[in-house]
């Protein structure tokens, strides 16, 4: 079974191309002219989502250096004891919905620290793949498509990364004792 799953694993992206490549041949399609208008309006939205990007960056990186993420922790320690989840994860819980590279290094952080088998490094690694980086996506989806009010996109999309969190927590209690 693995060694079927390593060969689709190594052969599905050449595949897919090919199958791209032999429809539009068949479709009669000119597809290099449709890559390059690709690749222009790829281009002109990177640019269009630049300022988004950069807001977003700079407001991480104040947020990381202004000692925020410190207060947040001492805050929420109280109800994450009551709740089961781990101190250590705390961090992660507050970037998660941030930033994904912070997010990513607080858990290299956990790992390193406590072990990939600790029921912390269980739980964040869960959790990393449970929750999103809500305003990083909401600045750059909602951005290059010119959206200014969110509605209630992000009230939905905390509610679910709570869910998340308190997901990974449940499940790795389960399956992990």
């Amino acid at each position: 079974m693995v060694q079927i799953l390593s060969i689709i694993s190594v052969s599905i992206i050449p595949v897919i191309i090919s199958i791209i490549l032999i429809h539009g041949y068949i479709k009669d399609i000119n597809l290099y002219d449709c890559f390059v208008e690709g690749a222009k309006e790829g281009f002109k939205t990177a640019i269009r989502i630049m300022p988004y990007l950069i807001a977003i960056f700079v407001a991480i990186g104040i947020f990381k250096k202004s000692g925020a993420m410190e207060l947040l922790v001492s805050i929420f320690k109280p109800i994450t004891n009551i709740l089961g989840i781990p101190n250590e994860v705390l961090p992660l819980i507050i970037m998660r919905p941030i930033s994904g590279s912070g997010s990513l290094a607080i858990v290299r952080d956990i790992v390193t620290t406590y072990g990939p088998d600790s029921f912390a490094g269980r739980v964040a690694s869960t959790m990393m793949g449970s929750a999103e980086t809500i305003f990083y996506t909401m600045a750059i989806y909602f951005g290059a498509v010119g959206i200014k009010n969110s509605r209630h996109t992000l009230k939905a999309a905390l509610l679910s990364h709570l869910a998340a969190v308190i997901a990974s927590v449940v499940i790795c209690r389960i399956v992990f004792g």
